[in-house]
């Protein structure tokens, strides 16, 4: 292998390793969005779950058990997040924000209650490679998309499903309806709370899930804000994917490619400022929000409360 061919394949295949929470926590934004429930509270969630996930897997010695656990508790944030705005009518945004405080400090107690401080911080091991046979020893492709870790090939499938699901079946149809016209889904018999709980749920467990990976993948540790605004940033790929999956799958190849260029520039270049670089994942956010926020599709009743009882909406 070539010096270029290298440094490409080792470039694509830590772009495609970092999109992961990325991936995971944007689908979690759009799958609730789509019906109707804005959640904000992405960057407390994934934090609470970094902390969660690493705690478990520390006291347990399984990733496994580590992951599911933040899951559950990611999919609490989402149940709770549907209480308040779906049956309490409160506002989603006020309700997200209060979620991400809480998520921010748990994330920080949980560890000190669980471990204390120490000197040297606790660690777990980090996910393995998983090559497929035959298909990781083409040249570049191979490494990059067929030689990863079990959850990014995780978050591609869910990606891929969720586009299925969406577009392909009558589930999806029903759950696009909700967001789009509540009143006329519930008219033809379409259960609007259940869906809107359902959805907010499953998309606080993908975003609980995508914060247990940072510790899991990339530190194998847990440090306080080790988000460092990934949460935020997710929100922004949502709309810039237009609430779909598929496109928000390639987006947030843009945005991990961006974020790893930040990383190789910080270890490579002594001219650029570090401070400057470590703005690269932000720059491009607002860049992307500028040409895509108000020309992105999004569900028409996205962020507002559905209330039966009233004649219009």
């Amino acid at each position: 292998m070539s010096g270029l061919e290298g440094t490409l394949t080792d470039f694509l295949k830590l772009t495609f390793l970092s999109m992961v929470p990325f991936v995971l926590a944007s689908q979690g934004t759009m799958l609730s969005g789509r019906t109707g429930v804005f959640n904000v509270a992405q960057e407390g969630i994934m934090l609470v779950g970094a902390a969660v996930g690493f705690l478990v897997s520390y006291i347990t010695g399984s990733n496994l058990v580590g992951a599911l656990v933040a899951m559950l508790v990611g999919g609490l944030f989402g149940l709770i997040l549907a209480y308040f705005t779906t049956t309490l009518k409160m506002d989603q945004f006020v309700v997200g924000l209060a979620l991400f405080f809480i998520g921010t400090g748990l994330s920080s107690l949980l560890p000190k209650i669980v471990i204390g401080v120490t000197l040297t911080p606790p660690l777990v091991p980090t996910l393995r490679e998983i090559p497929i046979p035959l298909l990781s020893q083409i040249p570049i492709i191979g490494p990059v998309l067929f030689k990863q870790n079990i959850l990014v090939y995780i978050s591609i499938l869910i990606s891929i499903a969720l586009w299925y699901a969406l577009y392909r079946t009558n589930l999806g149809l029903k759950l696009r309806s909700v967001g789009e016209n509540p009143k006329a889904a519930d008219a033809l018999g379409i259960n609007v709370v259940s869906n809107r709980y359902i959805t907010s749920i499953i998309g606080g467990m993908l975003m609980g899930l995508a914060g247990a990976y940072l510790p899991m993948v990339y530190t194998g540790t847990f440090t306080d804000l080790m988000t460092k605004g990934r949460g935020w940033i997710s929100i922004a790929l949502t709309f810039f994917g237009a609430w779909s999956p598929l496109p928000i799958l390639f987006g947030s190849l843009f945005f991990a490619a961006v974020e790893v260029l930040s990383f190789r520039f910080q270890v490579g270049s002594s001219i650029i400022p570090y401070q400057f670089l470590t703005m690269l994942p932000y720059v491009a956010t607002i860049i992307v929000m500028i040409f895509t926020f108000g020309k992105s599709r999004v569900p028409s009743f996205l962020g507002q409360n559905y209330d039966r009882e009233r004649r219009t909406l």
